[in-house]
């Protein structure tokens, strides 16, 4: 009889504390609710859990440049009103507002992708599962859909320290132009992605259906 997997699972309640505003529709909170349900099916016995460490700023600018990574750490609402030259430099509006415990956010959940890549790693873990995570559009140098730091790539990285090549697979309505930029030129990655909106930021081609191979992106829409 094959032995159970050991899955590891990362959750910090402070995660579900942010609020983007009124009319946003990204809503942290759900995190919550998806732990409560993961404790009241009692599934939580079947794993390992752990809170994740807050990613330090030399983490977080292994991908992202030192500038972008300083100003999220140091921009608030209350003094947004004096930085608006790069606010539009870095992207954050509508979109990716600034909100109260802006950075402390990004620091759990790239934190926790960052904690699973490396499990993963050693071996510790065959499964991994940070729900926080996923903030698959962030830039290198500005935020983009609702994501400031990309803890995909970050996890790649990881993952790419201890293993020649890395296959990322991405579900979700929009396309993970984020993550796919910052690979684009490796033959390390490839990414597999599926969404139901038409690729307008693939770097490549009308219908992004590449060809299989490590170095580009093989993208279906539905």
């Amino acid at each position: 009889m094959p032995s159970r997997d050991r899955i590891a699972y990362f959750y910090d309640g402070d995660v579900g504390n942010v609020y983007f505003g009124p009319n946003h529709p990204m809503k942290p909170h759900r995190l919550c609710m998806a732990h409560h349900l993961v404790l009241s099916y009692e599934l939580h016995k079947k794993m390992e859990i752990y809170r994740p460490h807050k990613a330090y700023p030399v983490e977080l600018a292994q991908f992202h440049s030192e500038d972008y990574v300083e100003f999220l750490h140091r921009i608030t609402p209350d003094t947004q009103h004096l930085f608006s030259n790069d606010l539009a430099k870095y992207n954050l509006g509508e979109d990716c507002p600034v909100f109260d415990n802006l950075f402390e956010f990004c620091q759990i959940y790239a934190g926790g992708t960052i904690d699973a890549a490396r499990r993963l790693n050693n071996q510790l873990c065959d499964i991994a599962i940070n729900w926080a995570g996923g903030l698959h559009h962030a830039k290198k140098s500005e935020a983009s859909g609702f994501c400031y730091i990309n803890d995909l790539v970050l996890g790649i990285l990881e993952l790419l320290k201890y293993h020649a090549r890395v296959l990322y697979i991405d579900i979700d309505v929009h396309h993970g132009d984020g993550v796919e930029e910052a690979f684009y030129f490796t033959d390390r990655f490839q990414d597999h992605g599926f969404s139901n909106m038409d690729c307008l930021n693939c770097v490549e081609g009308d219908d992004c259906q590449f060809s299989q191979i490590w170095g580009y992106v093989l993208s279906w829409n539905w």
